[in-house]
């Protein structure tokens, strides 16, 4: 997996040495609750796991991966991803996904929106057709994040997760 390099950031692949940062990350109650289950992260353990399973998690498309996201002033500021987005049971979709938490010291600087983009440039620039972000419905800092990549609001959808989420959609063009 590639390193990008934006004009602020450096997107990489995550290594065990980030597994203290992924705590911390997953650790803060404002991060948590709009990532996967919402439950906190309170062991090191689960973060070299979770660490451990990305691979596996962003697939096999050359666009895909799981990137720990960094400024070259002050260091970690939180992660984004190009993963394949689980289709809801009885759904046959194969689409991926766009997504990002940072952390809180770091948001209101628009480094999501800089990650993101670079990922809808590196997915596009790899043939993916369309790239999909979904969020919790209260989740309003995301959906605005969804705004300024241009995305088109969806609406509230069960297609993914097996749970009603608001869906962004945004095609190649």
């Amino acid at each position: 997996m590639a390193i990008i390099e934006t004009e602020r950031l450096t997107l990489r692949p995550f290594t065990t040495d980030d597994a203290d940062f992924v705590l911390d990350l997953f650790g803060r109650p404002e991060v948590a609750r709009w990532s996967g289950s919402g439950e906190l992260m309170t062991h090191r353990d689960e973060a070299v796991a979770r660490i451990v399973r990305q691979p596996g998690r962003a697939g096999d498309h050359p666009a895909a991966g799981i990137f720990h996201v960094s400024t070259r002033a002050a260091g970690a500021v939180g992660m984004a991803m190009l993963v394949p987005i689980p289709a809801s049971t009885c759904l046959d979709r194969d689409d991926l996904e766009i997504g990002w938490h940072l952390h809180p010291d770091a948001w209101g600087n628009g480094y999501a929106t800089e990650a993101a983009s670079a990922l809808v440039a590196r997915g596009f620039g790899l043939g993916v057709p369309a790239l999909h972000a979904v969020t919790h419905p209260d989740n309003v800092a995301s959906q605005a994040v969804c705004g300024r990549l241009g995305m088109t609001d969806l609406g509230l959808r069960t297609d993914w997760y097996d749970k009603e989420l608001r869906a962004f959609r945004l095609d190649r063009p």
